[in-house]
Formats: structure tokens, C-alpha cells, sequence
């Protein structure tokens, strides 16, 4: 599996091996040795999720105040444009984001420790992405930073002056008004 960071070193890309012919292909697309080996230390998964959205939905910025959860996220059908934002106050990179391109063709993930919002738009007319978490999904939990704050910047791929989001994600919160979390007091 090649890893490569990203400008923040915590958010990293693995491409697993893909081995290809007329026929298809063949990939391992987790393994727990080899992941634990990348990131640095033991990652423990408890869910997996599984969403298909069309061209134009942004999803997102998410993440749990309580029971945290780091996400290794992957597009198996379509194309998304996958960004994550550091929302740990005092990190060097806080405020920071980092976007990816994640597609069935070119086979990347992108691992999101836990303290970092997500979200991703969709790029293609329609997407299947998969993702494994740490921790559970708790509704009371989940904060949702706005797509379009402008103190953090995210340049989207595609003109997305009208995505199409929830009303849930058309209320998040400015950064400046997120509840978040201490740089330093996460555990891996």
C-alpha cells in the first residue's frame, strides 16, 4: 500500500495494490496489519456505512463532539471531491482543510482521524462511498461545520454555489461558532 500525507500529516491517502487485467481487477481493500502499520498505531473499527448520492450533493461537514469517530472513506462507483477540516483548537493545522479526489478508478482512501469534520461533494452523476468509523454513530453527538464558511476556505471542484445539501448541513455553524474540540486531549 503506498501512503502518502497530506499538507495536514495527520489525514493520509492510501492506494491499496491493484492488480488488473481484460478481466478486471483484484485489490485488498483493508487490512488490518497493513493500516495499523500506515497510520502509525492500533485503529479500531465497529461500523461500516454505505451512501450513494448524485451529482451535486455535498454532505457534510460532520463529526461527533462525543464518542468521536476517525473514518476511512473510499468511492467504489462515481467520484467525490472529499475534504477534511482540523476542528482541534490549539493544532498547528486547526482551521486547516485538505481535499482529495476519491474515485472507483484511481482506488484511493483517505484516513480521517478523529477530530476532523468531514464531508465530500459529488463530482460524477452518482457515487457509492463507503466508510468504516471508530466509534458509533450518536446523533446527540454530531456537529456539522458550514460547507461555505469562508474563514476556512474549501475550494470546492465544480462551481457549487447551489449544492444540494440537507437542512441539517444547510445550518451548520460557522467555524467560529462550532463546538470543538482541545488539540491534544483525543486519543488516537
Amino acid at each position: 500500500m503506498k501512503v502518502t500525507p497530506t499538507a495536514i500529516p495527520e489525514v493520509l491517502i492510501l492506494e491499496p495494490k491493484v492488480f488488473g487485467d481484460e478481466r478486471g481487477f483484484f485489490m485488498e481493500s483493508f487490512n488490518q496489519k497493513v493500516f495499523d502499520e500506515a497510520v502509525g498505531y492500533h485503529v479500531d473499527f465497529v461500523q461500516d456505512n454505505h451512501s450513494r448520492s448524485s451529482r451535486g450533493v455535498l454532505r457534510g461537514l460532520h463529526y461527533q463532539i462525543q464518542q468521536p469517530q476517525g473514518k476511512l472513506v473510499r468511492c467504489v462507483l462515481g467520484g467525490v471531491f472529499d475534504v477534511a477540516v482540523d476542528v482541534r483548537r490549539g493544532s498547528p493545522t486547526f482551521g486547516k482543510w485538505v481535499g482529495v479526489e476519491l474515485t472507483e478508478d484511481n482506488h484511493r482512501q483517505l484516513w480521517i482521524p478523529a477530530g476532523f469534520a468531514h464531508g465530500f461533494l459529488v463530482t460524477s452523476d452518482s457515487a457509492d462511498f463507503l466508510y468504516k468509523t471508530t466509534d458509533y454513530y450518536a446523533p446527540a453527538h454530531e456537529r456539522c461545520i458550514l460547507w461555505s464558511d469562508a474563514a476556512i476556505g474549501i475550494q470546492w471542484p465544480v462551481p457549487v454555489s447551489h449544492p444540494q445539501v440537507s437542512a441539517k448541513d444547510a445550518a451548520g455553524k460557522p467555524l467560529a461558532e462550532a463546538d470543538l474540540f482541545v488539540y491534544g486531549e483525543l486519543d488516537s
